[in-house]
């Protein structure tokens, strides 16, 4: 191949200066119309255009300035400066050159290609070839696209057929390079070089300045192919760890005659490359510069083949693969589909321009005409203004409601400040959202109350069964408001175990009532906002739930039910408990103040029901605003009628069945409520009840059964084996065991105390003489300390009681309360930790189906205990028929209802005197006995 000396031939000297003009002026140099001399910050570059020889002043010396200019570079404090490099002839071999990986697209030979260099010791290198006036690189494609540095590690990551480029410009950026480079020829990596030690660079730069003046004498052209060979020929040794330096080979054509096919495939190719210019626009500039060449281009199938693929978008690999390609024909033809290929990309990208814009010429020519025609109707006076029409419907909506006067004084301020806003102003959205609140709510407007005690009444049954206590406030609150001819609002808490009724009979209020009803849960919440609403100055800011209640239920008296009061939680953007005390409080919520709105709304004739499950984490002003009712669990027989009446029959409308499909006997819903549905509530029998009614669904649809019949020998088929199997733990009560009650967040519950002789009593060892109690089973401080208070307690009871008898003193007893794993905790066991260790000492069982509850002091006084009713139930379910409770829980237990109490022997204590006598019956006739023989 003989030797070239130009830039391009086809881009042409003003492609150069296109590419050219952007580095100069980053680098702050002036950049001119033309090729000539330059001034860049007091240095004088040499620039060249495609038939210049030396410096830009006709003189010889400009291999020189350029390495000059190229060292100047290297210093670290002084601006970026561009080295343009004087043309000098190409060898024709030259094997050893330093690599530059880059990605994405290969260079082509006769193509330019700007290139960032910024590995260190890749830019040092370059930097000397650039001063030894050796500026050719071997450019190669990364097999990797995603690998972004300049040099690799291995050949291995590198395609081994590239690019023999010559650097023509470079910009020196101190930690980079830039650089153009243009493609001469296709070459090939022999094997992998050592980088040049730099301490013969000294020697290498004589010999060049040696060249230089030589040159001045000598012709450029007249350096021999051999001279520039010795320049840069150095021993290799091994491979360092990053490849800069590789020697390489041509990499000749096969020979090839212009025959028909392949002068059908350059026609074609100068084709599709006319129609791709025809459809975008973006390769006009480019190519038609190359076109111009015309007869020339198609004359050269070699330079068509490279600029068809230059031209692609083509992957990585397409186009290394028409780089690679040494057949003539078929790298035309590769080059041919590639170009195809971007034609058909051409014309996907053309429809689909053309779809977007003919969507947006539509969007907009609709605008227009919408515009057009509210002027047009304005003119006419058929239509208002959009301000105006929004005015006319917000005080529409004022019209019929009695609005207080603060509040219409911001209504209309608001109005004038929204007839001077633009339309389209973030401003005028936002007043003309908070105006669209403000005139939603329901002021003065008010529900028509029920105040027929009858009616309400009725209602309440037909929803529930039991909660008396709920429903007689109720109709407290309806006979008050009929008395004084007014409604009034009013704060109930509903506190008692899940799944017993709270939220559903809220709802049953509501229609007793005739009010509109709004439910919403705190459980969980952690934001102030959601109760009192954001202020108008964030973005997306909306009032809170309450003025949302208003709005949505059109009414200034609604129901309101606050669920899950007890877990209302508290994070970083504040307390809602705390919100909530000027929410439920009858003397402030007269005058609530939403963040939101900021104008007073009065919410005192909004009934306020709220509903918790425990009221200890409840904090204590908030629970001093509220009414706390009680709602305890249900027993058996309220289970059995509350699954009869509702349960049941609503499982059947759910199912799709009717009586005569499944049938449920009452023996069969008793059986299921004391095997399987033990809890307070009943949400878990409805899960149940519905599931028995699922799987006989299925059975009928699937025709194994017409109808299906429950009964307690088939139940398992249903529901799977019982839950629970034993009633309780103990049938007979050893010595040592007595039944406590206790009280639960699911209601109550009974539990045992057992006692032990832990180890034999020491009566002749001095050392361990007293004995000692050890109490296991997961007891709370409280326990622990009721259970010391007990022991000694029951010592000093039974050295009265039987002096002879030094069980208690001597003997080292382990007390412990079943189901460890359960934490207990609290007084109410104290009675019971005394009995079960006086029967322990007297080696007597206590009265067989027994239980008792109460706190014992130290004296033997008994005191009262909480939660009478769910104990009282968890005996009855136990199956207990004698139950001691303390004496001032006499009224407690007398508001129970009948079927509660009903078969249960209760005795009430006032000191433990009493409970000794209950639970040893034996005992105290033995001892009357021997007082009688006495």
């Amino acid at each position: 191949m003989a030797a070239s000396t130009g830039y391009v031939r086809l881009w042409g000297v003003a492609r150069c200066w296109a590419l050219r003009r952007p580095l100069l002026a980053a680098a702050g140099g002036r950049v001119p119309n033309a090729a000539g001399a330059w001034l860049l910050r007091g240095r004088r570059v040499s620039l060249w255009d495609a038939g210049s020889r030396g410096g830009d002043d006709g003189s010889e010396g400009g291999a020189e300035e350029a390495a000059t200019g190229a060292s100047g570079s290297a210093g670290g404090g002084e601006s970026p400066v561009i080295t343009a490099l004087t043309p000098m002839t190409v060898p024709d071999v030259f094997p050893h050159l330093p690599l530059i990986a880059i990605t994405r697209n290969p260079v082509f030979p006769r193509f330019i290609k700007i290139v960032e260099v910024k590995n260190k010791k890749l830019v040092e290198l370059l930097r000397r070839k650039v001063r030894l006036a050796q500026p050719y690189v071997g450019v190669f494609l990364k097999k990797d696209d995603n690998n972004e540095s300049d040099v690799v590690e291995s050949l291995d990551e590198i395609y081994h057929t590239g690019t023999f480029a010559q650097i023509h410009e470079m910009q020196d950026l101190g930690d980079k390079l830039r650089m153009i480079v243009t493609g001469h020829r296709r070459i090939h990596i022999s094997r992998q070089l050592e980088v040049e030690p730099e301490e013969s660079e000294a020697g290498d730069k004589q010999k060049t300045r040696r060249k230089s003046k030589r040159g001045k004498k000598e012709p450029e052209d007249g350096l021999s192919a051999k001279s520039e060979l010795e320049m840069v020929t150095e021993p290799a040794v091994e491979a360092p760890s990053e490849v800069l330096m590789v020697e390489v080979e041509n990499v000749a054509h096969e020979d090839f005659q212009v025959t028909e096919e392949v002068k059908a495939l350059t026609a074609e190719i100068v084709k599709t490359i006319r129609d791709i210019i025809a459809l975008n626009p973006l390769y006009r500039e480019s190519v038609l510069q190359m076109m111009q060449a015309g007869q020339r281009v198609v004359d050269n199938p070699i330079y068509l083949s490279d600029m068809g693929a230059a031209l692609t978008g083509a992957e990585s690999h397409e186009l290394q693969d028409v780089l690679e390609e040494t057949n003539i024909p078929r790298r035309l033809y590769k080059a041919l589909s590639l170009l195809k290929k971007e034609f058909e990309l051409s014309k996907l990208q053309q429809r689909l321009g053309r779809e977007v814009e003919e969507k947006i010429k539509q969007t907009h020519r609709k605008y227009l005409l919408q515009e057009q025609l509210k002027i047009i109707k304005k003119e006419l006076g058929l239509e208002k203004d959009d301000k105006d029409a929004i005015e006319e419907k917000l005080r529409e909506r004022l019209r019929e409601l009695v609005v207080p006067k603060h509040v219409m004084d911001v209504v209309d301020e608001e109005l004038s400040k929204l007839a001077l806003l633009d339309n389209h102003s973030s401003e005028f959205n936002v007043t003309r959202n908070y105006l669209d609140w403000l005139t939603s709510i329901p002021w003065g407007r008010h529900s028509d109350e029920n105040l027929d005690l009858a009616r309400a009444k009725a209602v309440l049954e037909e929803d529930h069964y039991g909660m008396e206590d709920v429903k007689k406030r109720i109709l407290e609150f309806i006979a008050v408001s009929q008395l004084r001819g007014s409604t009034q609002g009013k704060i109930l808490c509903f506190y008692g175990p899940p799944g017993v009724g709270k939220t559903s009979i809220a709802r049953s209020i509501a229609r007793a009532l005739n009010r509109e009803y709004f439910r919403f849960s705190v459980g969980g919440m952690t934001d102030v906002a959601e109760i009192k609403g954001h202020r108008r100055t964030y973005v997306g800011a909306m009032p809170g739930k309450i003025i949302q209640c208003l709005k949505k239920t059109k009414t200034e008296n609604p129901l309101v039910l606050i669920d899950e009061v007890d877990k209302i939680g508290r994070g970083y953007q504040g307390d809602p408990s705390s919100a909530l005390l000027e929410l439920l409080d009858p003397e402030q919520n007269a005058n609530f103040l939403d963040h939101y709105l900021d104008v007073p709304v009065d919410l005192s004739k909004v009934l306020f029901i709220c509903t918790a499950n425990v009221t200890d984490t409840i904090p204590e002003p908030l629970r001093d605003r509220m009414e706390m009712i009680n709602v305890s669990g249900y027993v058996a027989q309220e289970k059995l009628a509350i699954a009869e009446r509702y349960l049941v029959p609503q499982a059947r409308n759910l199912c799709g069945l009717d009586e005569s499909k499944a049938q449920l006997s009452a023996e069969v819903l008793t059986l299921l409520i004391r095997q399987y549905c033990r809890e307070s509530g009943v949400r878990n029998l409805q899960k149940q009840v519905e599931k028995v009614l699922r799987k006989a669904a299925y059975k009928i649809v699937s025709g194994e059964a017409e109808t299906v019949q429950v009964t307690p020998e088939n139940l398992q088929d249903f529901v799977g084996k019982p839950v629970f199997t034993v009633e309780r733990m103990y049938d007979m009560t050893p010595p040592g065991v007595v039944m406590g009650l206790a009280w639960t967040a699911m209601g109550g519950s009974t539990l045992f105390v057992e006692t032990s002789l832990r180890r034999p009593q020491s009566r002749d060892s001095k050392e361990d003489k007293d004995g000692s109690l050890e109490v296991t089973g997961q007891l709370g401080e409280v326990m622990k300390e009721s259970a010391r208070i007990a022991y000694t307690f029951a010592r000093a009871f039974l050295m009265q009681r039987d002096p002879g008898n030094d069980f208690l003193v001597t003997s080292h007893i382990h007390l412990h309360v079943p189901e460890g794993a359960t934490p207990k905790d609290g007084p109410s066991a104290g009675c019971t930790i005394v009995t079960a260790l006086l029967s322990l000492a007297l080696g007597q069982p206590v009265r067989q189906n027994l239980a008792m509850t109460g706190e014992v002091s130290l004296t033997g006084k008994i005191l009262p205990v909480g939660g009478i009713k769910e104990k009282t139930i968890a005996a009855k379910r136990a199956g207990v028929t004698c139950v001691v409770l303390p004496a001032e829980n006499r009224k407690d237990f007398a508001d129970l209802a009948p079927f509660i109490t009903e078969g249960l022997e209760v005795h009430f204590a006032e000191h433990y005197c009493d409970i000794f006598r209950v639970a040893f019956p034996l005992h105290e006739a033995e001892a009357e006995a021997l007082a009688l023989e006495r």
